[in-house]
């Protein structure tokens, strides 16, 4: 089912990948299955509360739309995994038709879906599909490996700290444009007053740059932003 998010706001620092779409993601369709109740106020159990800001609640996303979504299946009886230690910190989760949505717990938690029939006290194995998006995979892996060995794990390479900075930046001015602001006056709330009113507006690279800003900040509202959470194909 599909349902559309309040406006919210555009200020504020964003850090993790899915802290810096969180904004835009209100604004968007949910991404993940909306499960029915049958009760008598004829509601609607949503995967996460359209009324609350994804800064303030886990969100959790289909590995259909984002890969780094780690998928754990019960181990074969013909495979010897030594001393597989068991994933410990796991949240409650959410029961989807896929099978358990949850997360591993830390300062930046992984996602992770556990097939039916999995049990987080035992063995488990990963499955890694030979496509595109294999290399995304494996990294999500390797930092979920370190996690449970208590090792630092490596940084989600998904965004650098420069592309998420530029992300602010276009979510605060398509903000601004979406609730009627000029780019001059987009361009004061981001550069500052002074910068702006040193040159002449029409001829200044800084209204380009707004104007970028603001296009680039609408097409990940628009859906781009999908893209921002997964890691780029190599070849």
């Amino acid at each position: 089912m599909r349902s559309k998010g309040s406006r919210g706001s555009a200020s504020g620092d964003t850090n993790p990948t899915n802290e810096a779409i969180a904004r835009s993601w209100k604004r968007r369709t949910w991404l993940t299955r909306c499960l029915w109740k049958h009760n008598s106020s004829g509601g609607c159990d949503f995967p996460a509360r359209p009324g609350l800001s994804a800064l303030r609640q886990s969100v959790l996303w289909s590995p259909a739309v984002v890969p780094s979504v780690l998928t754990l299946a019960p181990a074969p009886d013909h495979l010897s995994l030594g001393d597989a230690p068991p994933l410990n910190s796991l949240d409650p989760g959410r029961d989807t038709p896929e099978g358990k949505l949850t997360l591993h717990g830390g300062d930046s938690p992984l996602q992770i879906l556990m097939m039916p029939g999995s049990d987080p006290t035992k063995p488990v194995v990963a499955m890694i599909p030979l496509d595109a998006d294999m290399l995304g995979r494996i990294e999500t892996l390797t930092r979920l490996w370190r996690n449970l060995r208590g090792q630092k794990p490596p940084p989600d390479t998904r965004m650098t700290q420069q592309q998420r900075h530029r992300l602010r930046r276009m979510i605060q001015a398509a903000d601004g444009r979406m609730n009627g602001a000029s780019y001059r006056e987009i361009a004061i709330a981001i550069y500052g007053k002074p910068r702006i009113s040193a040159e002449s507006w029409k001829t200044s690279p800084l209204r380009a740059s707004v104007i970028g800003l603001v296009k680039g900040g609408l097409d990940a509202i628009n859906g781009g932003y999908l893209n921002m959470l997964r890691h780029r194909r190599r070849s």
